[in-house]
């Protein structure tokens, strides 16, 4: 933040930041949970927060640091090599720029195949001068990323054991980050709460940078607009601490 010149008021997780953007929308005197379903393009949060009056606590958090958008990105890459391999007897990973052109048609496919049933790859002179003309249904992609789509559910199922809470007292389940659009994850989320419907009134691009504006704005004095009436309480996901004598650490928060 510094190197780009920016004023570094506070550190805040992303998935705190998107609850502090839903609240401004959101608030109510009486007490409500809030489960934020954060998954982008490399990682993945999940975040339990209370709200009440105004004030925010977050009560769990948990998550994966290597899994989201790219991770299905592969998935389709690795199918349409194994593809390209049957059909032309070529090894696309053999050529770096071949495998770059394929991804980024990949993702463009993925992107396609959360509001359609199914999207065409086109590539001209993909390698050797062949072109590479296929496609891929929905369901075959869900297919292809079953195991990593069901693996999201864990880190909601621990935060969830960690808040104390019971699934039936999540009062809001709130999506956020470009991958959330999938609609088989959606499906996901929504049966894990026994068929709730999920909350996608926020941006799911935009929420974190518009959470951390507001925040900003409360730490900076800003007292315009709904801002002024915000408290936020958070949580650490994992301790912070010092080594002592004998290699012992010490936790300090």
């Amino acid at each position: 933040g510094a190197i780009a010149g920016l004023n570094v008021l506070r550190i805040i997780n992303e998935p705190t930041a998107a609850a502090i953007a839903y609240g401004l929308d959101k608030k109510d005197k009486k007490e409500r949970n809030i489960l934020i379903f954060d998954l982008g393009g490399g990682t993945f949060d999940v975040s339990i927060l209370s709200l009440e009056d105004g004030v925010f606590e977050v009560k769990a958090t948990a998550g994966d640091t290597h899994l989201g958008g790219e991770d299905f990105d592969n998935r389709l890459v690795d199918h349409f090599v194994a593809e390209f391999q049957r059909k032309h007897k070529k090894d696309l990973k053999t050529n770096a720029r071949s495998l770059r052109r394929l991804r980024t048609a990949c993702e463009r496919a993925k992107r396609t195949l959360s509001s359609s049933a199914q999207a065409s790859i086109e590539v001209d002179s993909l390698m050797d001068g062949i072109d590479f003309y296929t496609s891929i249904t929905r369901a075959r992609f869900e297919e292809l990323c079953a195991d990593l789509f069901r693996s999201t559910l864990e880190p909601v199922d621990k935060a969830v054991r960690d808040s104390k809470l019971d699934k039936g007292a999540i009062d809001e389940v709130v999506l956020v980050g470009g991958s959330t659009r999938i609609p088989k994850i959606q499906k996901l989320l929504s049966d894990y709460f026994n068929g709730r419907e999920l909350n996608r009134s926020i941006n799911p691009d935009e929420a974190v940078a518009y959470g951390a504006a507001v925040q900003a704005a409360i730490l900076t004095g800003d007292t315009s607009g709904d801002a002024s009436d915000l408290l936020l309480l958070d949580v650490a996901p994992l301790s912070l601490g010092i080594e002592t004598a004998g290699g012992v650490m010490t936790p300090l928060i």
